[in-house]
């Protein structure tokens, strides 16, 4: 029998910031609760301090007040041990009214005999039935006193509480009670005045457990017994639950003496009201920090995401432009190569062309070569461009007259379904650079967006004006602080799948079928933006178009004078022209060519000998005419060395490969002008024509 082990899914892992968080939130929380917990003890410690001082207080009051009592029933019952009072009539009324005036709480006095009968009395009030005392008369012994169930005195309904004390006379020929009738609010002492608050209750109770005053009400449901049960147990300060559900701080002190308890309450959410204030300040300010830690972590973490996705993003940035800076180096040698290779082909198909009959088959058949050659060189140009390798001219002219030349070109060859949009907001907006290169890299960007859309649809074309103040990472490039004229071509087509978005700007590569494009198109754009010092976005989802942006930084400069159209070039007046090259065919060449154009070349493939040349005799050359890539001294430095000979001589430098950064070092050693190769006969006239001038 098999065994099946079951693989729970493991649950996402919590980020180490909000493991931070909770435990700062549980921690917050902890001693919020704490420090709640020890306020609400220290509030119900002060109001039990207070209300078991006013218990206490009034506890002491009210033993007086019933000592005095006793001490006043105790001088009753001595003088009638003594026979000065008499037990029955008028005498013994008024005896009894006199004393009861002397005696602060007593209001009515009675002589009740050891059969309840009533002797006397100091006023019509009937006496309270012997039966509702505590203890019970018969067994009160001497010196002590009893205290009757409440009653009510039939005239004006106010409850009363007796007090019974013994006596007898010395031949023990009378005995029994002395009645004393108190207002039970009268127990109460001063509570009224000093009450804390209106919640605030008191009460006495018997031992068992009648209430003879007060406003705390037992439950009705509980017989006297529980309550007297309940009394006993009770000590000191407690919280308790009465029968209409509320909770209260209850103060007891007990007078044994007399068999009573004192009792006062608070209610408990009173006594808390001011706690449950702070507590709930304390929780809302606990709930707003907790929101504010829950929104920092979420602020943070989102910021975190954020700076993991750019870095993300520049390392993918990083590795495109270093592929491509890698792939433009090797396109730029090879088309280095390439240019030598085509530059023999030009110039002695050029000189064969001259030779060739008009007309003829060798003629037609040197066209063909011609025009395959220059097909070459325009391909060798796109490569060139790619690398950033090319000689261009370099001028300031305005940018959106160029996008308007490509939308009307566009136009006029649209296919059906096909919709050109355009929003041109950056008139006046100047670069510098290569219209040439400018006009190409827009017309392969549109011309891309409507291959991208072989159903139809609508190719945006914006051009506007951007600020950027602080450096942006974007698909394929990074944009520094400046003012850019930003043109974005946007498509309706199936998008960009990831994998081909890492390799959209190579060389070749291409989406399309066989012989459908070259696949140099965006590889050129690539290469004229990094020409004119700018930068490429690219932002596609598949399945829903592409947008391409380029930023060409604005020029303050002036627009540059459009250049002169080409005229016939003169030929040479037999001026000795000094050519460099490390190819001997190239030489060979230049010779030919130059002594067509009426000039005398001499021509060196070793740069160290052609400088001995010169220094033999440096008046000798009009001009020189050098390649930049050569064994020992290249081009550059050959000038160099050159113009501590000759200072004067004009120099043509003639390069396949260099571009921008060829040109500021040309320049820095004195090369007087820069052409690309391949040169054809025409190009190289007009440039001597100018040298010579």
């Amino acid at each position: 029998m098999r065994s099946v082990t079951l693989k729970l899914p493991s649950l996402p892992r919590l980020p180490r910031l909000t493991w931070v968080a909770l435990g700062v939130a549980g921690f917050a929380i902890a001693v919020a609760a704490f420090l709640l917990w020890h306020l609400r003890r220290e509030a119900l410690d002060i109001q039990a301090r207070e209300l078991g001082l006013l218990s206490l207080a009034l506890t002491d009051d009210l033993e007086r007040g019933l000592r005095g009592a006793e001490a006043g029933l105790h001088a009753i019952s001595e003088e009638l041990r003594e026979h000065s009072a008499t037990l029955m009539g008028p005498e013994a009324a008024a005896a009894l009214q006199t004393r009861a005036h002397l005696m602060p709480l007593v209001q009515t006095l009675w002589l009740v005999d050891r059969n309840g009968h009533e002797l006397s009395a100091s006023d019509t009030t009937p006496a309270p039935d012997r039966s509702s005392f505590q203890p019970v008369l018969d067994r009160l012994p001497e010196r002590a006193l009893a205290v009757s169930r409440p009653f009510v005195e039939p005239g004006s309904k106010q409850p009363l509480v007796a007090l019974a004390y013994r006596f007898s006379n010395s031949q023990g020929s009378a005995e029994g009670w002395i009645l004393a009738a108190l207002p039970a609010p009268a127990l109460l002492g001063a509570f009224s005045a000093a009450a804390p608050a209106s919640d605030a209750r008191m009460a006495v109770f018997r031992d068992d457990g009648v209430r003879l005053a007060g406003s705390i009400v037992a439950n009705p449901r509980l017989d006297e017994a529980t309550v007297a049960q309940r009394l006993a147990v009770m000590r000191g300060m407690e919280v308790r639950k009465f029968h209409d559900g509320s909770e209260r701080l209850v103060s007891f002190h007990a007078l044994q003496r007399y068999g009573l308890s004192v009792v006062l309450t608070r209610d408990l959410q009173a006594v808390l009201a001011p706690w449950q204030q702070a507590a709930g300040l304390a929780a809302a300010g606990t709930v707003i920090l907790l929101a504010i830690l829950v929104m920092a972590v979420h602020l943070v973490q989102r910021a975190n995401v954020r700076r993991v996705e750019a870095q993300r993003a520049l390392h993918a940035q990083r590795a495109r432009a270093s592929k491509l800076e890698s792939l433009g180096t090797l396109a730029g040698g090879v088309a280095h190569d390439f240019n030598n290779l085509l530059a023999s082909i030009i110039g002695f198909g050029e000189l064969a062309q001259d030779s060739a009959p008009p007309g003829s088959d060798q003629a037609r058949q040197l066209d063909k070569v011609m025009r395959a050659a220059l097909r070459g060189k325009a391909l060798s140009e796109r490569i060139l461009a790619f690398s950033r390798g090319g000689a261009r001219t370099s001028t300031v002219f305005e940018l959106e007259p160029v996008v308007n030349e490509v939308l009307a070109l566009l136009r006029g060859s649209l296919r059906p379904g096909i919709v050109l949009e355009r929003t041109l907001e950056a008139s006046g907006g100047r670069v510098r650079g290569d219209p040439t290169q400018a006009f190409e890299a827009i017309m392969n960007l549109c011309t891309n967006a409507m291959q991208a859309m072989p159903e139809g649809g609508t190719v945006s074309v914006q051009l506007t004006r951007v600020r950027v103040e602080t450096t942006r990472v974007l698909s394929h490039s990074r944009l520094g602080p400046g003012s850019y004229l930003a043109l974005s071509v946007a498509d309706e087509g199936r998008g960009i799948s990831p994998a081909v978005m890492e390799r959209l700007f190579e060389p070749f590569f291409t989406t399309r079928e066989a012989h459908s494009g070259t696949g140099l198109g965006l590889a050129v754009v690539h290469g004229v933006v990094a020409e004119f010092g700018g930068a490429i976005d690219v932002q596609s989802k598949s399945g829903h178009g592409a947008r391409f942006t380029i930023y060409f930084p604005e020029s303050t400069e002036a627009q540059g004078a459009p250049a002169p159209a080409p005229a016939l070039a003169p030929r040479g007046a037999g001026q000795s022209l000094l050519v460099v090259d490390d190819e001997p065919a190239l030489v060979a060449l230049a010779e030919e060519m130059l002594e067509g154009l009426g000039y005398e070349a001499i021509g060196f493939s070793d740069s160290v000998e052609a400088l001995h040349a010169v220094r033999a005799q440096p008046e000798r050359f009009a001009a020189v005419i050098t390649d930049e890539v050569m064994p020992r001294l290249n081009g550059t430095q050959f000038t160099e060395q050159l113009r501590t000979v000759a200072p004067s001589v004009p120099v043509l430098l003639v390069s396949g490969y260099g571009g921008a950064l060829l040109a500021a070092r040309a320049a820095a050693v004195g090369v007087t002008r820069v052409l690309a190769k391949p040169l054809q006969r025409a190009d190289l006239a007009h440039a001597l024509a100018d040298l010579l001038r």
